[in-house]
């Protein structure tokens, strides 16, 4: 298990989605390394954020597939650097979201190199701004998709080892509403008060979750006016959605646009910003026969699961390539300081995804 020691190498450098240096950091060691296995590699240079890193090798006929995963994680300078283990898990930022996953890639195109001297019609992504959205490199994303015909996403995986089919799609928007000052004492007819705007939209908002279909809003932060003694001019609601199908999308965004522009309090004016960061993914039957010939391939039985939470999975899935999250080692807490991942599932993941690869190169 030596790549553990290269997993080490990446887990203790600080790659905060924001810490452009370290996430550039994480990205020499891993072009250094995918270079020695024949890569071609490709910059997308960036100033405020890590560079993204598309590595590439010989096309010939037969599919096309993509590895994907990212670079940074979520843990700020100085909160979360270290690495250790013990005989069952090691520990640290990234070790399942997702440097780990990562070293999963890496350890089965070597083993596919050592077997084969070459690699051909797999190119590997990797991304510098993930955990932030993507709101950069979806646009590099949505460009390549097109160029395959297969993408395996190494994000942790499931308890039992499940790999992904499915995850919510997801976006962010703000209402802000307009209304008029007025002193609350003396002028408390002549305001128009946009907080209790904002709080009839707010009902409204949260009354469009159906948990049945999976479909959550949630309005995270609600600002606004000046003081107890004004009427308020203005306010502001925060609020997340999350769906598990277009249908609900589409319901989703006709209503946010009905509801902001429906004024429940005469005179007040509201406006709408906001836009899908993810895409839903979707299970679909093209992913599911791709699934019963991986198991032929593998000679493994494929558990799947359906995730709330999104990844860059879901931006490959709505442009139509056959998409599989999940390929990443078994892990547990990531996001937090007591992030782990169990050792046994890494030997399991590579074997898995060697035999995979090995077949495409037939």
């Amino acid at each position: 298990m030596t790549y553990l020691e290269d997993l080490k190498k990446i887990v203790k450098i600080n790659s905060y989605t924001k810490n452009k240096a370290g996430v550039d950091n994480v990205s020499k060691y891993m072009t250094k390394w995918l270079l020695e296995l024949g890569f071609t590699h490709k910059i997308f240079k960036r100033k405020e954020i890590g560079n993204h890193n598309l590595y590439t090798t010989k096309k010939t006929k037969g599919k096309k597939i993509l590895l994907l995963g990212h670079n940074d994680t979520v843990f700020p300078p100085n909160t979360f650097e270290s690495f250790k283990e013990d005989e069952k898990y090691i520990y640290g930022p990234g070790v399942c979201d997702m440097k780990g996953g990562n070293i999963v890639a890496l350890q089965a195109l070597r083993n596919i190199y050592k077997k084969n001297k070459q690699i051909r019609n797999i190119d590997f992504f990797l991304v510098s701004d993930e955990e932030s959205g993507s709101d950069d490199s979806k646009l590099i994303s949505k460009k390549i998709a097109k160029n395959y015909d297969i993408c395996l996403v190494f994000e942790a995986a499931g308890k039992n080892l499940e790999v992904v089919t499915a995850r919510k799609g997801v976006g962010t928007f703000n209402i802000k509403c307009k209304g008029k000052a007025s002193h609350a004492g003396t002028s408390y007819t002549k305001g128009i008060d946009a907080n209790h705007e904002a709080s009839y939209k707010m009902q409204k908002l949260i009354a469009l979750t159906d948990l049945k279909k999976g479909t959550t809003v949630n309005v995270g932060k609600v600002e606004g006016g000046i003081g107890a003694n004004i009427i308020s001019p203005y306010s502001e609601l925060l609020l997340e959605i999350r769906f598990s199908s277009t249908e609900e999308k589409d319901r989703l965004l006709n209503n946010l646009k009905e509801i902001t522009h429906t004024s429940y309090i005469k005179g007040t004016k509201s406006k709408l910003n906001g836009l899908i960061q993810r895409d839903v993914m979707q299970e679909n039957q093209k992913q599911l026969d791709f699934i019963k010939e991986l198991e032929k391939i593998t000679q493994t039985k494929i558990k799947t699961e359906h995730r709330g939470g999104v990844s860059d999975a879901n931006i490959f899935s709505s442009c139509n390539v056959i998409t599989i999250d999940g390929l990443g080692p078994y892990g547990l807490y990531d996001h937090t300081k007591k992030e782990k991942a169990l050792k046994s599932s890494f030997e399991q993941r590579i074997d898995f995804i060697t035999k995979t690869l090995l077949y495409f190169q037939k």
